[in-house]
């Protein structure tokens, strides 16, 4: 069930850098929306069934919750940026080497990831490179793009180790509900400070935030805390490395960019990647 949930969850975050990169409306801003609207479907849920919970949560995991928030909205003001740099491709990918720094943090936090996690991470990311190493522009707005993105994908790291520690003892809703509101929160004061408008716009671009939202953030994000606490950190960020392929895929489809050559076998092997993270962790709980 949870590898279920979890294939849900990336066909919703592959969804993420086509909508946004289509979307008429500030990076930040957008990001802002997509937490925000995330933030008001939830909170008749939070406030109707699970008070009681957010009574009981410890200082500890509102404070790990809170943390997990301000390094989403790192993320996200790290990386949708990006994608006006440089090609959605590219940001992708580079947005997506999350494992890495997922297997690195572990190790440093005195974990011993098997050699299997290991070599898996590395086939995966392998898959992310034969589909967008020609992709890399060396121009300057597109280098720095490219360096924004990576950036954006260390602190998702640290996202996604904080939510698999609160996960063990709080609730998925009671999780996002501290998170997504931090998030929300800091990205407005972002927005402010940065003079990004926050209204105004096409009501196309508001069906576009809400499929955003809807798609990515609820039904990506919120699946992938959902799975974090059966699948592990490991298998959960090596999984969003299927995000590089899927966006392509969607792009193809949806704003006619051609998908590359490279798209369709660098799926199998991100896959066969994936699949020796799911199989190092099935040895260890054997």
């Amino acid at each position: 069930m949870d590898l279920a949930l979890l294939a849900v969850a990336i066909a919703g975050i592959s969804f993420s850098a086509p909508l946004i990169a289509a979307t008429a409306a500030p990076a930040l801003a957008i990001a802002f929306w997509r937490n925000a609207m995330a933030v008001g479907v939830l909170t008749p849920l939070a406030l109707l069934r699970h008070r009681v919970e957010f009574r009981r949560m410890g200082r500890r995991a509102v404070l790990l919750s809170v943390a997990a928030g301000g390094l989403l909205a790192l993320h996200f003001a790290l990386w949708l940026p990006s994608l006006r740099m440089t090609s959605v491709a590219s940001s992708t990918a580079l947005v997506t080497t999350t494992p890495i720094w997922t297997t690195l943090l572990l190790r440093l936090r005195g974990h011993r990831p098997p050699r299997l996690v290991w070599a898996g991470t590395a086939v995966a990311f392998l898959g992310v490179v034969i589909l967008t190493g020609v992709d890399m522009s060396m121009s300057p707005q597109a280098l720095a793009g490219d360096a924004l993105a990576l950036a954006g994908g260390m602190a998702a790291a640290g996202y996604v180790l904080l939510g698999a520690e609160v996960r063990r003892t709080v609730s998925t809703t009671a999780y996002t509900y501290v998170c997504y509101s931090t998030t929300a929160v800091l990205l407005l004061a972002a927005c402010l400070v940065s003079g990004a408008s926050l209204s105004g716009y096409s009501g196309e671009t508001w069906l576009k935030l809400a499929v955003l939202t809807v798609a990515a953030q609820l039904l990506g994000h919120s699946i992938m805390n959902r799975v974090v606490r059966g699948l592990g950190p490991s298998i959960v960020s090596t999984s969003i490395l299927l995000e590089t392929p899927g966006a392509a895929l969607i792009a193809a489809l949806w704003l006619h960019q051609t998908p590359p050559a490279a798209a369709y076998p660098a799926l199998v092997v991100i896959l066969t990647g994936l699949g020796l993270v799911v199989l190092a962790d099935r040895r260890k709980t054997t």
